[in-house]
């Protein structure tokens, strides 16, 4: 089985625009293919997840990963998938997030020696005159068609910016720029992205005819990983400062039965004959499954150590005493008020709400414990003594816990 017969029993091929050209080009090595990350926080989180899996299965078959940080792109903001504009960002702060999107992405992909690059698209885009724009580029684009493009439809009712309708011709003039400086015949992306990817592929036969544009393929991602990273609380973020391991093991243990499979396959390098194993797996072995999901991927992104340690501390969830490896977070004096801090606090200093108002709802329905018992009253206080030593355990529903201790 090639590389890419492999992503298509993965399940991770949604699209494609010339499958012989693309199949021949992956399973030979000959890819040279982007996938673009626009720096709009100061980590990657789990929806970038797959896409980062999938540069490196690529990679360690033979083919060449071009991570596209989208430096310049970010100063415009992407209209897909969203309601209403980005809030606009400083190029200080765009370039701070670039540069820790680096650090982060270097655990998955090889950059040592040219087998793969990390370029800016800030580097051409930034430096792009507008009139030149218009005419060498603009010209080459049907408002009638960007209108109808998804990505931009679905905003037209709530009110779609000039700034953002020209994201679009960013993208593609992205793809237009890869072509001509490394040679990129391939790009890959998420469904949002299917009329900004064809975008680029038309940019390119326009402008250096359609011998040049039979070399570019577009390829499109399964839109899974855009489902990916979201939890009540907020996103599941691949810096350890953000999401600690801990949680970011529990994040994938708690996956919906219907989900774990289709989350090993896509996302784990477990052979798939030992996948296609588990297909008959139910009941009481999901949770199994569940378990080697949450260590493989918490292994990938956080090492072998930080995986076993989360993975003890989950077993140790449901061991009485068993607290020595729990996610911990500290409480000092400033958190108390005339000598105490009522249970809503402790839920929201201890990371486990990001509310008092949730801290309420979780208390109020029944859902929260402090060293085993049941907090029914939000009005429930502690004194700075009940955090010393082995401090408290708290629990929000059955499986988001804190030991909370004193600095």
């Amino acid at each position: 089985m090639g590389i890419y017969e492999e992503l298509k029993a993965r399940g991770l091929i949604a699209q494609v625009t010339d499958e012989e050209r693309i199949k021949d080009l992956v399973n030979n090595g000959k890819a040279v293919f982007y996938i673009g990350f626009d720096p709009t926080a100061d980590s990657l989180h789990v929806g970038h997840f797959m896409a980062l899996c999938l540069m490196k299965r690529l990679q360690e078959a033979g083919n060449k990963p071009i991570a596209l940080i989208g430096g310049g792109t970010a100063m415009i903001g992407d209209p897909s998938g969203r309601t209403d504009m980005r809030q606009m960002m400083t190029p200080e702060t765009i370039q701070h997030n670039c540069e820790c999107f680096k650090k982060q992405m270097s655990r998955f992909i090889d950059f040592s020696d040219g087998k793969a690059l990390m370029v800016n698209n800030a580097d051409w885009l930034m430096d792009l005159n507008y009139i030149e724009v218009l005419r060498e580029v603009g010209a080459h684009f049907s408002v009638n068609r960007m209108l109808a493009a998804e990505c931009y439809k679905q905003r037209m009712e709530k009110g779609l910016s000039f700034l953002e309708f020209n994201y679009m011709i960013m993208q593609s003039y992205d793809f237009y720029a890869l072509f001509q400086k490394y040679g990129c015949n391939m790009q890959f992306g998420g469904d949002d992205q299917w009329s900004n990817m064809l975008g680029g592929t038309e940019l390119i036969r326009r402008k250096l005819g359609e011998d040049a544009g039979a070399m570019t393929i577009t390829l499109l991602l399964n839109s899974e990983g855009k489902k990916m990273g979201k939890t009540q609380s907020g996103a599941v973020w691949l810096d350890p400062e953000k999401t600690s391991p801990f949680d970011f093991y529990q994040y994938w243990r708690n996956v919906a039965d219907a989900d774990v499979l289709k989350c090993i396959r896509m996302l784990t390098f477990l052979p798939l004959e030992e996948i296609d194993k588990m297909d008959a797996w139910e009941g009481a072995q999901l949770n199994t499954a569940k378990e080697i999901l949450a260590y493989e991927l918490t292994k990938l992104v956080h090492g072998g150590e930080e995986a076993e340690k989360a993975q003890a501390a989950a077993k140790a969830l449901f061991s009485q005493g068993a607290a020595a490896d729990m996610p911990t977070a500290e409480l000092s004096g400033e958190d108390f008020t005339d000598g105490s801090i009522d249970i809503l606090n402790v839920l929201v200093k201890s990371g486990l709400v990001p509310s008092r108002a949730e801290a309420r709802r979780a208390v109020q329905q029944g859902g929260v414990t402090a060293d085993g018992e049941k907090v029914t009253d939000i009005k429930t206080a502690y004194g700075p003594e009940a955090f010393e030593g082995e401090g408290m355990i708290v629990k929000k529903g059955k499986k988001n816990f804190r030991k909370v201790v004193m600095k």
